[in-house]
């Protein structure tokens, strides 16, 4: 089947372009037999049952809705998985990550369809007064955000060094019957020495749409501000 009903292709072109979209088709595959192993992964260790001080973003800034919250809280009911995404901003990391502010537009604005299927969380080691700040400033009104600056989360889930250092990741977790939490998957970034700042890419949409184009990625890199 051609790709297109353009009559001026060239030959060249029709050749090369299926020879791109058999490409396309393998690539897909393969996206289906990685994430097939995904979901056959044995399951994880229990893992404790972190807190995390939580509040909405959207409040006047006097009040101080603070609450403490578990991990176990996190899951809304049986049978669904939590997803976490750490945000790179707190401790050595005092301005938020552009990068990581561009992932989480994305998830704000896909966290309704997100709920029909899984539950969805943002932790930062940030103190919760900055990260909300945060938040309203890119008006993320979709998001539950935690902040775990002084617990160990981060740090246990290989978003964090020993130095404060911070770094994005995505970890799913699982909670059994008994109300345990296990930890199911995390990915970074870094997916070895030779690839970096890689390992996420599937969950933004603005990579892809780069990709299409004859400049592709190029060096372009998100910020705050345009």
């Amino acid at each position: 089947m051609r790709p297109t009903n353009l009559t001026a292709e060239s030959a060249d072109y029709v050749s090369a372009r299926e020879e791109l979209r058999q490409a396309e088709i393998e690539l897909m595959r393969h996206r289906e037999r990685v994430a097939d192993l995904r979901r056959r992964l044995p399951p994880g260790p229990v893992v404790e049952d972190y807190a995390f001080e939580e509040g909405p973003a959207y409040l006047e800034a006097g009040d101080d809705p603070a609450r403490t919250v578990r991990l176990s809280d996190l899951f809304t009911r049986p049978g669904r998985d939590l997803v976490v995404y750490h945000l790179m901003y707190g401790k050595k990391q005092t301005e938020p990550c552009p990068m990581c502010t561009m992932w989480c537009d994305g998830f704000n604005g896909v966290a309704h369809h997100l709920a029909q299927n899984v539950d969805f969380a943002v932790v930062a080691a940030a103190a919760l007064p900055a990260l909300r700040a945060h938040a309203r400033s890119r008006r993320w009104t979709n998001l539950r955000l935690l902040s775990a600056g002084t617990g160990t989360f981060k740090y246990d889930l290989g978003s964090e060094d020993a130095d404060g250092e911070q770094d994005s990741t995505v970890s799913v977790f699982s909670r059994d019957a008994d109300g345990s939490v296990r930890h199911f998957y995390s990915v970074h970034p870094r997916l070895s020495d030779t690839i970096d700042e890689r390992g996420i890419d599937l969950l933004s949409p603005v990579w892809h749409v780069l990709d299409v184009t004859r400049g592709g990625r190029g060096d372009w890199y998100a910020a705050l501000k345009y």
